[in-house]
């Protein structure tokens, strides 16, 4: 059985967007480095720091297999581009309210096999900045002991910064995978929530000191 879409997710949007992709890293010059460290993953987490609306497209453009994401109950609500959400493969969250109706549900397709991409941050941080990790991505990690690999997308920001209203191609975006960490068994607790979640930023951040060559 293979990771849920709706129809039009599966027949158009899907199609579509595997059609166009390499334009899109093309137009961005969007860079991957240690990309062998995603090959194969299958129900693994992918997190991570997030800085623009590019950041969802950026990742999608480099995996196989388009993720899932979970992304802030708002853009499902918006005209048009709300409609388009509800089939690519995102879960909405309402954030700020403890929302584990959305952790659940990427908690059931990490268990398919299917990979869920997150924020940890939960929001987008300012230019060259991180903020504190939510604890959604230790619950997902200590509820499922599934693998996660760290991330850094750096530019996305310079390209489509908070406030602007559309993308305008300016610095090449570099995107950087880590090694999957394996956290293993955890008791279930907000402490080990916590953990996970400060052990996975501090992943991210040491990415972002990585100089490509």
């Amino acid at each position: 059985m293979g990771c849920p879409d709706t129809t039009l997710g599966k027949y158009v949007i899907k199609p579509i967007w595997l059609s166009i992709r390499g334009i899109f890293r093309s137009v961005f010059k969007i860079r991957a480095f240690n990309i062998e460290n995603i090959e194969g993953l299958e129900g693994a987490i992918f997190a991570s720091n997030h800085r623009s609306h590019l950041d969802p497209p950026t990742l999608n453009s480099l995996v196989k297999e388009p993720l899932y994401f979970i992304a802030k109950k708002e853009l499902f609500e918006a005209p048009i581009i709300g409609f388009l959400y509800n089939h690519m493969r995102a879960i909405p969250i309402q954030r700020g309210s403890g929302d584990f109706q959305a952790i659940e549900k990427a908690i059931e397709l990490l268990n398919m096999g299917c990979n869920v991409a997150i924020f940890p941050e939960g929001k987008r941080a300012p230019a060259g900045e991180f903020l504190k990790p939510k604890t959604g991505v230790g619950i997902m990690v200590v509820k499922t002991k599934k693998p996660v690999v760290p991330i850094y997308i750096e530019n996305t920001d310079v390209n489509f910064p908070i406030g602007a209203k559309y993308p305008v191609p300016r610095a090449p975006i570099n995107v950087y995978f880590g090694k999957p960490i394996h956290f293993g068994e955890l008791e279930d607790n907000i402490q080990n929530y916590k953990l996970v979640a400060n052990t996975i930023m501090n992943h991210i951040k040491e990415l972002a000191r990585y100089t490509p060559t």
